[in-house]
């Protein structure tokens, strides 16, 4: 016995095209209404008092001196970029070292793995060296700028 509406892919080709997007307009309208609504009744429900204690320095009790935009050396920058180049390093190393012992399967080479390691920490280690012989790590040289 037919089914009297018939099948689901035929009821998608008689939907005007734009009428698909109604869930998902339905969905972000759904958000931003819960957002609006949250901040409104926080606005409501919370207390409003601007008092000294509320209003002093909390950043380990010591008071502002001075203006927020002093200039800083270059090498604390540097020494920042840096940091996240080896953090990066790390987050490169953590995959190969999770599939270290599966990589001969994978790759049909028993070394494989463990040289292309090898070469990308000498790509690493190279980088170091020319960091050192820079002297970016050397914070002593830098009078001028503290």
């Amino acid at each position: 016995m037919p089914h009297i509406f018939g099948t689901v892919a035929n009821w998608v080709h008689m939907i005007p095209y734009h009428w698909q997007y109604l869930p998902l307009l339905m969905q972000i309208l759904f958000a931003i209404g819960l957002a609006a609504v949250m901040v409104l009744a926080s606005w409501f429900v919370g207390r409003h008092r601007n008092l000294p204690v509320k209003l002093a320095a909390y950043e380990c009790g010591i008071e502002s001196v001075g203006d927020a935009r002093a200039r800083f050396s270059v090498r604390f920058y540097m020494v920042a970029m840096l940091f996240i180049l080896f953090d990066v390093e790390a987050v490169f190393m953590m995959p190969w070292a999770v599939i270290y012992r599966q990589l001969p399967h994978i790759t049909g080479q028993r070394l494989f793995g463990f040289w292309e390691m090898v070469v990308y920490l000498g790509f690493i280690a190279v980088g170091l060296y020319y960091i050192v012989r820079k002297g970016i790590l050397n914070w002593s040289k830098d009078k001028a700028d503290l």
